[in-house]
């Protein structure tokens, strides 16, 4: 065909050019020297030029070989750049990532796992959403997203989900109230007959809200909820603003709020399970490396020192590495 050129004689061209000798270049090139004199022929043929002069003595480049040399050099080093590209795309290494995650997620293991991921694969581009459960579930089934950190348990089909972290509950109340000045874990019974500020209860998961719930049963009762917030910094502040009290997970601490304090509970054993979920079909290789980032996470990865990585994740052969 008119304008194409066999890159297997290109590359021939190359070894001929650099080593002015037809005998040489086929040793470099492990083959015979009659094929390889063909093959130059023919690419003088396709392209209408003479590429060498030749003589008895000496193999010289012509004006137009010495072109087609700076060129070919030229288009070699890009090819080998693509590939070297492709591959990085291939093996998760370059691309971009979307990551939904609800808000109190920063408070705990979000900060520590972006920036462990940025420093294994800072050609990544990370691109992140705040959600609340519902939206996050719906971005995942619309692939808006490619994976989520939200509050456990999660039924569905579609997605697969893991526990990243499992921390307690702690109790926040205000400053001025009346256990507020005792430094032992909180009776959660004895916080029975008060308001409580609770999250609110997603259709797509039950998240914190049942959570809580969970806690207070435990504990011999149902909690009057006097207000739903979804943010912890909301809850805090209407904490601190006296319109109840509030059991969130351990990792709220690091929200330094003036007007509440943190008590442990005594005697509840519920905890807070923060996981994360993606498609159950997504083989996308920057998602499998995210994931393998996870499992190589620390056990102390969390900012709380009451967090602990589920080891399912470093145990469980669900990440298939590239």
């Amino acid at each position: 065909m008119d304008n194409v050129i066999d890159m297997r004689r290109l590359f021939y061209f190359v070894a001929v050019a650099e080593e002015l000798h037809f005998t040489r270049a086929a040793e470099r090139l492990h083959i015979a020297q009659p094929p390889l004199s063909y093959q130059i022929q023919q690419l003088e043929k396709d392209l209408g030029v003479q590429l060498f002069e030749r003589n008895r003595h000496q193999v010289q480049l012509t004006e137009a070989g010495k072109v087609l040399l700076d060129e070919a050099r030229r288009i070699f080093a890009q090819l080998e750049q693509t590939v070297r590209q492709v591959r990085r795309v291939g093996h998760g290494e370059v691309g971009f990532l979307t990551l939904g995650f609800v808000p109190s997620a920063s408070n705990s293991v979000l900060p520590t796992i972006l920036q462990a991921f940025q420093q294994q694969f800072p050609a990544i581009q990370l691109f992140l959403r705040e959600m609340n459960p519902d939206q996050m579930v719906q971005a995942l089934h619309d692939h808006r997203i490619d994976v989520g950190m939200v509050y456990m348990p999660l039924a569905d089909s579609v997605l697969c989900a893991q526990t990243l972290v499992r921390e307690p509950f702690v109790a926040v109340l205000p400053v001025n109230h009346p256990q507020a000045s005792r430094e032992e874990p909180v009776d959660l019974r004895t916080l029975a007959s008060e308001y409580f500020i609770v999250p609110p209860r997603y259709v797509a998961m039950p998240g914190l809200s049942a959570h809580v719930m969970e806690a207070c049963r435990q504990a011999g009762f149902t909690p009057k909820v006097r207000q739903e917030a979804w943010l912890m910094q909301t809850i805090i502040g209407l904490v601190a603003a006296n319109m109840g009290v509030a059991l969130v997970p351990a990792s709220v601490q690091n929200l330094h709020r003036t007007g509440v304090v943190y008590r442990q509970l005594l005697d509840i054993t519920c905890e807070v399970e923060l996981g994360v979920v993606w498609r159950r079909e997504n083989s996308f290789p920057v998602l499998q490396r995210f994931l393998q980032v996870l499992s190589t996470l620390p056990p102390d990865a969390g900012t709380c020192p009451a967090l602990t990585l589920d080891p399912r994740l470093k145990e469980q052969g669900y990440i298939n590495l590239v």
